[in-house]
């Protein structure tokens, strides 16, 4: 990622996929980004996103190599996570995503850890336990159990 990125200090939505990269560099002078769209390189981890950590809204991630989560807790605006077909098989990593209040939306398809619980049938159930304030996993709606506890008793 060039350093000629930081020049971009008006723009918002950031669109880098398929390029070979390897780390998430320079972007210090977008202060304005919202929308950061990475899919589709060879991305191994989250560092170097502290940079847009106060505005970054949407990060778009899928189809990297990434395992750990570590770094991703600096997110405070991140609504919207895109990073289905990486490499995180441990609930322990998947649990760092509580971390971000605003997530609302995240597609987390095609990691080893969404793979083996789809298969055993558990996956809405237990992602959905671990990050309570989820609107919609893997592109499905989250049906909360209070919610329809509580439409019964009106």
């Amino acid at each position: 990622m060039d350093a000629s990125l930081s020049t971009l200090t008006n723009c918002e939505k950031l669109s880098m996929s398929t390029n070979c990269i390897e780390k998430i560099t320079n972007l210090n002078g977008l202060k304005n980004l919202k929308i950061l769209s990475l899919g589709r390189n060879n991305i191994k981890s989250f560092n170097g996103l502290e940079a847009v950590a106060n505005t970054l809204e949407e990060l778009w991630i899928s189809y990297n190599l990434i395992e750990k989560l570590k770094g991703i807790q600096f997110m405070k605006k991140l609504r919207v996570l895109y990073m289905s077909n990486n490499l995180v098989k441990e609930w322990g990593e998947f649990v760092r995503l509580a971390d971000l209040p605003s997530l609302t939306d995240l597609v987390f398809v095609g990691n080893p850890l969404e793979e083996k619980h789809s298969a055993e049938g558990t996956w809405m159930d237990e992602a959905s336990k671990r990050l309570p304030k989820l609107w919609k996993l893997d592109g499905t709606p989250v049906i909360k159990q209070e919610e329809d506890e509580a439409d019964g008793e009106n």
